[in-house]
């Protein structure tokens, strides 16, 4: 069976993909854990080096002021994984792509923990990072093998694993470091990865697809941006996500600078580990994919929204004491997780053909407001303090707020 190409009014027109059929029954609760841990594993492989910035400046003997090209190459191959990796779900059998992009995964990392020059070792991280959105096509797959009325749960679990991924990383990454070196942060990756591909390929129920036209590549890579053009869902949660993850960058990026000065003066490790406050956005993820499921997906959205807003009263009196921080991120991540989910509930609504392209769509906002975040905290704590930062991420959560609030009530077609 297939899906009917889908005209707008501007005579574009989407292309045909392959239908799904996807099981009845559901996604076992065992194989949703399963495909949540796969995603934490998978996105903090994008995490991994920020710890290890040093050791791998001094191994290589990078320029300490140029090293920050590990980050940014990372972060640049997840953006183009995006666009050319994910799309991909809505073409061919998705569990193939997972444990394909998996198997490569584990190829990449090995090649940067044997890396011989810094060249190479950039080039493999930059792999690392297109990669790494394998964790978006699972939340896509997960979604479509969901029961109707369990979608919103099932996505807030798997989500929920990304969260606790991007901050173990730091965490586990700077403690294998001290122990065994940054390079065996790497082959302890793969190594993980490598096991996770197989449980995968055991496990995850497949997609069944009947014959039907080929799209080509270049096609269905455009259709991403087709459907801006034809989806106002998709225009809305992708602002949305721009500005919350814009944020919560604000937030994160700069963090570590008044922690490690006086009078605090924190370890990398401490510092690291108390980074782990926000792993209540997992709970965040949780709830609001229950909230979803009973229908309360917008209004879950908006009280995340007022959360993340209200969530930097606290941020400004770090000053005081590292606890109003500690309640900070508490509070902001677990309103991040809750808009997070909501808007791909949303999302999944309204083009099941279409999910993994939604999912792109989505996410290349979302790195664009990481992107945007990380450059414009760096730059207003060096000319303004972290008066200054907090100030930024209330500004820009009180925006998306407004945005929300001026999208739910404005007239739809």
């Amino acid at each position: 069976m297939t899906t009917p190409a889908r005209t707008t009014a501007a005579g574009t027109t989407t292309p045909t993909v392959p239908a799904v059929e996807t099981p009845a029954r559901g996604l076992p609760p065992a194989v949703n854990w399963l495909l949540s841990v796969l995603c934490g594993l998978a996105v903090a492989n994008v995490y991994y080096s920020q710890p290890l910035l040093d050791l791998i400046a001094r191994d290589h003997g990078i320029d300490p002021a140029a090293i920050g090209l590990v980050g940014t190459l990372t972060q640049i191959g997840y953006a183009l994984g995006l666009l050319l990796l994910v799309p991909l779900g809505d073409h061919v059998n998705r569990r193939a792509l997972i444990t394909s992009q998996l198997g490569l995964s584990v190829l990449a990392l090995v090649a940067v923990a044997l890396a011989p020059s810094a060249p190479l070792m950039l080039a493999a991280m930059a792999a690392v990072g297109v990669l790494a959105v394998v964790a978006q096509v699972v939340v896509a797959h997960a979604a479509a093998l969901a029961a109707p009325g369990d979608q919103g749960r099932v996505v807030g679990t798997v989500t929920g694993g990304i969260v606790v991924g991007i901050l173990l990383a730091r965490t586990v990454a700077g403690t294998i470091g001290d122990l065994a070196g940054w390079r065996a942060v790497y082959v302890a990756s793969a190594v993980a990865t490598a096991a996770m591909a197989l449980a995968v390929a055991a496990v995850l129920p497949a997609e069944r697809r009947r014959s039907a036209e080929r799209v080509g590549y270049l096609r269905l890579i455009r259709s991403v941006f087709t459907l801006f053009a034809q989806e106002r869902v998709l225009r809305v949660r992708a602002v949305l996500a721009l500005l919350t993850f814009t944020s919560i960058t604000v937030l994160l990026t700069p963090m570590v600078l008044p922690l490690a000065a006086p009078p605090f003066s924190l370890s990398h490790t401490r510092i690291g580990l108390l980074g782990l406050a926000g792993a209540a956005g997992a709970l965040g993820a949780g709830f609001a994919g229950r909230q979803a499921d009973r229908g309360r997906a917008d209004r879950t959205a908006g009280l995340g929204l007022a959360a993340m807003t209200v969530g930097w009263l606290p941020a400004a009196l770090l000053p005081h004491s590292v606890w109003w921080l500690v309640l900070a991120m508490v509070v902001i991540d677990y309103g991040l997780q809750s808009v997070h989910v909501a808007n791909q509930h949303l999302l999944y609504q309204i083009r099941p053909e279409a999910r993994s392209r939604l999912t792109a769509g989505y996410m290349l906002l979302y790195s664009a407001g990481c992107a945007a975040g990380a450059i414009l905290s760096t730059v207003v704590y060096e000319h303004g303090g972290w008066t200054s930062v907090c100030a930024l991420g209330a500004a820009t959560s009180l925006a998306a707020l407004g945005y929300w609030r001026a999208t739910t009530t404005a007239p739809r077609r």
